[in-house]
């Protein structure tokens, strides 16, 4: 490539601006342009982006077209696409819209300048009154790319935001979780490998807790930090890991919400008689309340509700990593727990203070290892009320969970009556557009189902019959999602959720105190076969505690038309798999108790 200051002596000599461009640019022609002090150097001399006008923001992490003084338009770009076919493209639209294409046409830039200069951070007035421009405007411009990041994320519902680092290639992705589906958006494919790793170093300036005093690729780190997005204050927990292609941070968009804007039960998604119940359980004092699920299955949002709705004369204490939703009238601890000794020093001397605090309520974050089982233990008998999150794939596994040898709680105090008041496990599933959503019949009609082409309409008529057949209710109130969309729920930004409007709870709920055999079996290690058993307890005539598991409560909302029967068997298991699973433990099965209504 051609240096700029030796392309700039010879400046006078170069021809004039050219109104047709060459069916393929050499990359080598390009001039660099190295320093903000060059950029201000140039003739003829930058004026401004002129991305907004040509449509192309979106384009701003790679290429920005620019207007320079002699009225000439030219391309900005980064090294490894200034002759991408995206550059000729853009050179194309230049000419196109009757602009005249400068010569020399296309010029390289850093990403930090070309950001700069793309989000009109530095425009001539910038450079004539400030013309060095220091190293803060380029770590304000990567800053700004970064928080474009997270705001479209927060604007388009995600709960996660993924940026996955391939140091061997010159570009890596950006994607998104939302609704539970890991997405990517185009705008944010194919980012320059390069602008990432320095974005993620410039956010990682402002984390809290964090383990290192820079981003370092070749390690795990983890730590918090706000952004401010549409007036509201949004949490990024940040977690990094080192993989052979590089690293792959993860960040959980939180939004720390108080109690006005926690959603209740009712509209997170419980049913009814899973809400009385719950409520029931919380009227007496002691014991744990213990809510499982997968990451990213709503928990901690469930249990700041339950928390919030607590009476004002109960002293509530948290002790979270960090602290997600802002509770009112409760005394919320972040305690960072990384792997560094000073970590679990700072979380036991918490612990210490906190058994000398009076509370009556403890929210404990997440049992995840064997200091907090100990905390566990040490809280639950001590006799407040216990609230707390693990990861487990269903109710029944949670005290098998506690147990393992990873996290140890003690099997005997698990089994005490009354220390596991309330066990909970949760996931979250797409809501159908009720305005667009299709009968599910449509599929044995011969739809096309993009996402499972290899099934035929005979094939799914069967499927719907084996639905029938497993629950006794009527395929014929079953909806399914409509890939196209309608003015309520498309999204041209990822339009492969088009059809959803949302996502609700489906939940099991085991109350251990009523069922002797269960307690039993987590003394002895061998309750697993009662995930199979009858699920009424058999010394009672009421069949109010009777469990529904989450797939049942998930196909009871299917039968309203609120999920589509597919997402089920895409959270859970096959239907298939269900029936051969009921071959395999035959015998009458108790029948559940009707839905009274469905939120």
């Amino acid at each position: 490539m051609v240096a700029f200051s030796s392309w700039r002596r010879h400046s006078l000599g170069v021809s004039p601006a050219s109104t047709s461009i060459p069916a393929r640019f050499d990359a080598a022609q390009a001039v660099v342009v190295s320093s903000p002090g060059e950029l201000a150097d140039m003739k003829p001399g930058f004026v401004r982006s002129l991305s907004s006008q040509f449509n192309v923001d979106a384009l701003a992490a790679r290429l920005c077209p620019v207007l320079l003084s002699d009225q000439t338009v030219a391309v900005f770009a980064l090294a490894e696409h200034v002759g991408s076919d995206q550059a000729d493209e853009l050179a194309h639209l230049i000419v196109k819209s009757g602009q005249v294409l400068a010569s020399p046409s296309r010029y390289v830039l850093a990403a930090p300048l070309l950001l700069a200069i793309a989000r009109k951070q530095i425009t001539a007035q910038t450079l004539a009154s400030q013309p060095l421009v220091h190293l803060a405007q380029s770590k304000t411009a990567l800053a700004d790319a970064f928080h474009d990041l997270v705001e479209w994320g927060v604007r388009n519902g995600a709960s996660d935001l993924h940026v996955n680092v391939c140091l061997r290639e010159p570009e890596s992705e950006v994607k998104y979780t939302i609704s539970g589906r890991y997405v990517s958006p185009e705008r944010f494919r194919r980012m320059p490998t390069g602008l990432l790793v320095d974005m993620l170093s410039v956010a990682w300036m402002d984390i809290g807790g964090g383990n290192g005093a820079v981003f370092d690729p070749t390690i795990e780190q983890q730590g918090s930090l706000i952004r401010q997005v549409e007036g509201r204050d949004i949490m990024l927990r940040w977690a990094s890991l080192s993989s052979e292609r590089g690293p792959s941070v993860c960040l959980r968009l939180l939004k720390r919400e108080g109690c006005a804007q926690l959603p209740t039960l009712e509209q997170l998604g419980y049913l009814p008689d899973q809400i009385a119940q719950i409520k029931r359980v919380m009227v007496s004092e002691g014991g744990a309340i213990v809510f499982a699920g997968t990451v990213g299955s709503g928990k901690s949002t469930t249990l700041a509700s339950l928390i919030a709705a607590l009476p004002s004369h109960r002293k509530v204490i948290t002790i979270e990593d960090p602290v997600e939703y802002l509770i009112p009238d409760a005394i919320q601890n972040t305690v960072a727990r990384n792997l560094d000794k000073t970590a679990h020093q700072d979380y036991a001397a918490k612990l210490r203070a906190l058994k000398r605090s009076a509370m009556s309520d403890v929210l404990l974050g997440e049992i995840r290892d064997q200091e907090t089982a100990r905390a566990f233990m040490d809280l639950a008998g001590s006799g407040v009320n216990v609230y707390t999150t693990v990861h487990a794939p269903c109710a029944t596994q949670v005290p098998e969970r506690l147990a393992s040898d990873f996290i140890g709680v003690s099997r005997d105090f698990l089994a005490a009556p009354g220390m596991l008041k309330l066990l909970v496990c949760q996931a979250l599933l797409p809501t159908l557009c009720p305005h667009c959503s299709l009968p599910a019949q449509a599929l044995a009609a011969g739809v096309v189902d993009h996402e499972a082409s290899h099934r035929t309409a005979a094939q799914w008529r069967c499927w719907l019959c084996l639905i029938e057949e497993l629950y006794g209710l009527p395929t014929m109130s079953f909806r399914i999602r409509n890939s196209q969309g309608c003015p309520a729920c498309i999204k041209p930004h990822v339009p492969e959720l088009n059809g959803y409007t949302g996502r609700t709870v489906v939940a099991e709920l085991i109350e251990p105190a009523l069922w002797p055999e269960f307690l039993q079996g987590i003394r002895r290690g061998a309750y697993a076969a009662l995930e199979r058993a009858p699920v009424l307890n058999p010394h009672s005539k009421n069949d109010s505690i009777s469990m529904r598991t989450s797939m049942e409560c998930a196909v009871a909302k299917a039968s309203h038309g609120l999920i589509d029967p597919r997402d089920i068997e895409l959270r859970f298991r096959a239907f298939e798999t269900e029936r051969l699973l009921r071959d395999l433990h035959p015998g009458p099965r108790p029948s559940r108790p009707q839905l009274r209504a469905v939120p």
